[in-house]
């Protein structure tokens, strides 16, 4: 193949590299496009062709069910790592030794105090805001907090910023659904690892110990690796793009935040169970559903199944499922949203319309099962999203910093009005 490609404009022919990506991905490099040609723009709604970065963090192939970071491959880590150990590797590029693990840790936790006076902005929130309205607003005020730009050229500066938003942003979950819920704040505890801590944060009774269970604490770290970071995504591209405006880490990160409130996006896990509430209200009965999502007529839509990017099968999926089968298991949980979760499941394996298409059951379905399963607010599941995919965010911000790229600027083609002359109010 050339390493060029040809686009002839008017008669005029114009050459444009082609670059080559690590795992055989080609991109026609149009950067000098608007320049050599005289103003010709390419116009891409979604980017859903355009490339915005070269990246070394995240590698996906969704024709062949393949997520890799940083070439470590998402079943490997999801077996063998735990979340802290993949943030390490997301954010710095390589997997952490023990000492390194045990440090990066250390230096988390002593960070990990919000300043009092962020519950007096948490104390103005009725109960009835969304928790992810909340959580975006609270990250955007650490910044008055953390007024010091990060000097992005000085890595102690940068790794300062980084261990801040990791021990800071689980106070801020946590305290999101504690104040939904009515429950006095929490800092946590120290002596606890990194998911452990989050899980007491988030449950501790104040009048009674909180018990640790391990088959949560195990499904709850697969569940935020599996999230941790996923390609150029809207809510990642919204961090980069914030970002290149110099725009500091926790203010960029809060965009990224409300990025991934919107339901097609880390809202789906939330539609799940909103449309597993709404077949529980109509009687239940799993047969109808399915054979309402196969007839083309009907607008209703199966949440959960299938997936954008993912066209043979989510590999996410494939993991999470037997966490999902363990929670259930262990918790012995009665009740008839899951039950319900679990006939849909079942229908959609064995049912040839949904077969032949590959729509499996994705990471969003079982994240879903798994979260309303430990008692977290449907509410809730977005901002839980929100915690594992903080590392990918990190990870693409400190990357785009540090390769200077420059501050994002789509072009557009205009279809509005030609020049009007104006006319005054009196005479309109």
């Amino acid at each position: 193949m050339s390493n060029t490609a040809t686009l002839e404009i008017g008669g005029n022919k114009y050459e444009f590299p082609i670059i080559e990506g690590s795992e055989g991905e080609k991109a026609i490099d149009i950067k000098t496009l608007r320049g050599a040609t005289g103003g010709v723009i390419t116009i891409d709604p979604g980017y859903k062709n355009t490339g915005s970065c070269e990246s070394g963090i995240t590698f996906l192939d969704g024709e062949k069910g393949i997520l890799r970071y940083r070439g470590y491959s998402i079943e490997d880590l999801a077996e063998k790592a735990d979340f802290l150990e993949v943030v390490y590797l997301l954010i710095f590029g390589e997997l952490p030794t023990k000492e390194q693990h045990d440090k990066f840790h250390a230096d988390i936790k002593d960070k990990a105090i919000v300043d009092e006076e962020v519950k007096k902005i948490l104390d103005g929130f009725p109960k009835s805001a969304h928790p992810m309205g909340v959580l975006s607003s609270l990250t955007s005020a650490l910044t008055a907090f953390n007024p010091s730009s990060v000097n992005v050229d000085s890595e102690e500066d940068l790794y300062r910023s980084i261990v801040k938003i990791l021990g800071k942003f689980p106070v801020l979950v946590a305290w999101t659904m504690r104040k939904k819920q009515g429950l006095p704040l929490d800092y946590g505890d120290n002596s606890l690892g990194y998911v452990e801590n989050i899980l007491k944060m988030m449950f501790r009774k104040p009048n009674e110990e909180y018990t640790m269970n391990p088959i949560l604490v195990n499904a709850l770290d697969k569940l935020l690796i599996l999230h941790a970071d996923h390609e150029q995504n809207c809510s990642t591209s919204t961090v980069r793009i914030v970002g290149s405006s110099h725009a500091g880490l926790f203010a960029s990160i809060s965009a990224g935040i409300s990025a991934l409130w919107g339901p097609l996006h880390g809202g789906a896990n939330q539609a799940v169970l909103e449309m597993l509430e709404a077949i529980r209200e109509d009687g239940g009965d799993t047969k109808k559903y399915m054979a309402k999502a196969k007839d083309k007529s009907d607008p209703f839509r199966l949440m959960g199944f299938g997936h954008r990017v993912y066209k043979n099968f989510d590999p996410r999926a494939k993991i999470i499922k037997v966490a999902a089968d363990e929670v259930l298991g262990d918790l012995g949980v009665e009740d008839p949203i899951l039950d319900i979760a679990k006939g849909l499941e079942q229908e959609a394996l064995k049912d040839e319309y949904f077969v032949q298409r590959k729509l499996y059951p994705n990471v969003d379905f079982y994240s879903g099962i798994i979260y309303r399963a430990m008692g977290i607010p449907t509410e809730m599941f977005t901002v839980m999203f929100a915690l594992g995919r903080l590392p990918g965010w990190i990870a693409q911000w400190r990357e785009m910093r540090q390769r200077k790229e420059p501050i994002g600027r789509p072009r557009q083609v205009y279809i509005g009005e030609n020049y009007r002359n104006f006319v005054s109010l009196e005479k309109r």
